[in-house]
């Protein structure tokens, strides 16, 4: 097999805007549209932004604000989110947000739509929601769509919405990937660490799918973190940060910035929190150009995947940019 089923995937960003020890929430931001900047040039076809709420580690709390700045940084990559949290709001002025988008620039812009609810007891509180809202999202979903059709049963309509095409994708988390499929719509699925679990939502999306004026047939982009280095403990070392926040968050409750590298290598874990960060390290993609190549070209033949979303956050961001770098050259060599 060839990497020619690597050229004519897409490949796309989700920037989470980790904010960093030592960094201000602000950089973060900035850093997200300067990010952007050179993803485009890179030749990346997508740049998504995500929605976290009272989370310490990220700054990007409004998803659809940011995605208008990254949108007014850029010319010609796409826009979106990764997702907005379709639970935290009402359908309408989702709706409303990305009608305003699509008019200010008409053509460019994604609707990544998830079924999250808040991190935390506090932080649902402080929304209004409770998880049992996320057990609406196949409603939401479809109030959503019929604002920009105009067929909402209210008899109101939506401005400047009603009658733009903003393409819907469906983030799968658990029933997602079924929400998606009769719906008619583009999914996002991860991640790329649990292989088996990974297969088995893109064959029951495939299997479920129903066309819609949405999507005609079904789409997959696999989401996941790709690292790419000059060897594989340069490309692992990227991992490090994320890692150590991942195993923080599930022993602490609460998901912190990220620390440099060396810092997270120097300081003593107890065993529970060693067995979580020792896990965030592997499965990812992470190697030198022909390792992280030969991985790609595995899980695109096993999921017939037309995109990859890739999610990687780190400390070192000229390290970071030179992942993008080195993996656009795999899709996109020359450029």
């Amino acid at each position: 097999m060839s990497s020619t089923v690597i050229a004519r995937t897409r490949f796309s960003v989700l920037d989470r805007s980790r904010t960093r020890e030592g960094h201000p929430p602000a950089e973060a931001l900035r850093d997200t549209v300067a990010l952007a900047r050179e993803a485009e040039a890179l030749g990346y076809h997508r740049f998504w932004v995500s929605e976290h709420h009272g989370v310490p580690g990220v700054a990007g709390s409004a998803p659809t604000v940011l995605a208008a700045a990254v949108a007014s940084a850029t010319r010609t990559i796409r826009v979106g989110t990764g997702g907005v949290m379709l639970p935290n709001h009402r359908p309408l002025v989702v709706a409303e947000q990305f009608g305003v988008l699509e008019a200010l620039f008409p053509g460019r812009v994604d609707m990544g739509l998830g079924r999250s609810v808040g991190f935390t007891d506090g932080v649902r509180r402080a929304l209004g929601r409770d998880k049992g809202d996320a057990e609406d999202f196949a409603a939401q979903l479809g109030e959503l769509l019929d604002w920009f059709t105009g067929s909402s049963p209210t008899g109101v309509h939506a401005r400047p919405s009603e009658g733009l095409t903003v393409p819907p994708f469906v983030l799968a988390m658990g029933e997602g990937a079924e929400i998606a499929a009769r719906a008619g719509l583009p999914m996002v699925i991860g991640d790329l660490r649990n292989r088996e679990r990974l297969l088995r939502g893109v064959d029951r999306y495939r299997t479920l799918f129903r066309p819609s004026p949405w999507a005609a047939e079904p789409y997959v982009v696999i989401s996941g973190t790709i690292a790419v280095a000059g060897t594989e403990a340069e490309a692992r070392r990227l991992l490090v940060p994320e890692a150590w926040s991942m195993a923080y968050s599930r022993t602490h409750g609460t998901f912190p910035p990220l620390a440099p590298a060396e810092s997270v290598e120097a300081r003593p874990m107890t065993a529970k929190e060693r067995g979580f960060y020792e896990s965030g390290l592997t499965g990812n993609l992470a190697g030198s150009g022909d390792q992280v190549a030969h991985e790609l070209e595995t899980v695109l033949k096993e999921t017939g995947a037309e995109e990859v979303l890739v999610t990687t956050s780190s400390y070192d961001r000229p390290a970071l940019l030179d992942s993008y770098r080195r993996l656009a050259a795999l899709f996109a060599p020359g450029r």
